[in-house]
């Protein structure tokens, strides 16, 4: 679910220039997930059978180019807080939810390390691409703190950071492992 260009109120974007963003987009996933999430630009633009002048037109920085590969990935975790607010407990919903979000970090390797830095920083193309999700999660972790499940002085921020430190760690080893890393995390939040 990429977004789509704006174009100038009196032209429409074009159409090459739309399939050429979905090519790279498309290229830009394959590539992720065979090299990891720091491949060439290069190696994206060769994949979509582009020139590497068109992916920087589209995405002017590899930043950029993750946020928009990214998006998907954003919105599906936002649209599962919002349904797991709504089907299950607290903090099975959290637990459930943070699952999740380990889970489409190790998706590409290199991934966790390149967003750590940026995800909170507000200005960032990868922080402003996840504010949705990150509220939706927020409001799972406040339904938790709440409820008594979860200790109320941790703040979204420090969870993400946190579960970033893990998908780290679910690159070197098995997801089972890294859920059983995810398991402790929550243990130790949990209020006693």
């Amino acid at each position: 679910m990429a977004r789509p260009l704006a174009a100038s109120a009196d032209r429409p974007v074009r159409t090459d220039v739309l399939r050429n963003r979905e090519r790279l987009l498309t290229a830009a996933r394959a590539v992720f997930a065979e090299q990891g999430a720091d491949a060439s630009l290069y190696e994206v633009a060769k994949r979509a059978g582009l020139g590497t002048g068109t992916v920087y037109r589209h995405f002017p920085t590899r930043e950029a180019l993750l946020a928009a590969v990214l998006l998907d990935h954003f919105e599906a975790l936002r649209v599962s807080a919002v349904s797991l607010t709504e089907a299950r407990s607290p903090d099975e919903a959290l637990t459930d939810w943070l699952q999740q979000f380990v889970s489409h970090l190790a998706e590409y390797r290199g991934l966790a390390m390149e967003v750590m830095p940026v995800l909170h920083d507000g200005v960032s193309s990868l922080s402003l691409a996840c504010q949705n999700m990150r509220a939706a999660g927020a409001v799972l972790l406040s339904r938790a703190q709440r409820d008594g499940s979860i200790r109320a002085d941790l703040s979204m921020s420090t969870l993400l950071k946190l579960i970033n430190a893990i998908a780290v760690t679910a690159e070197t080893v098995s997801s089972s492992e890294a859920h059983v890393l995810l398991d402790y995390l929550l243990d130790g939040l949990r209020r006693r």
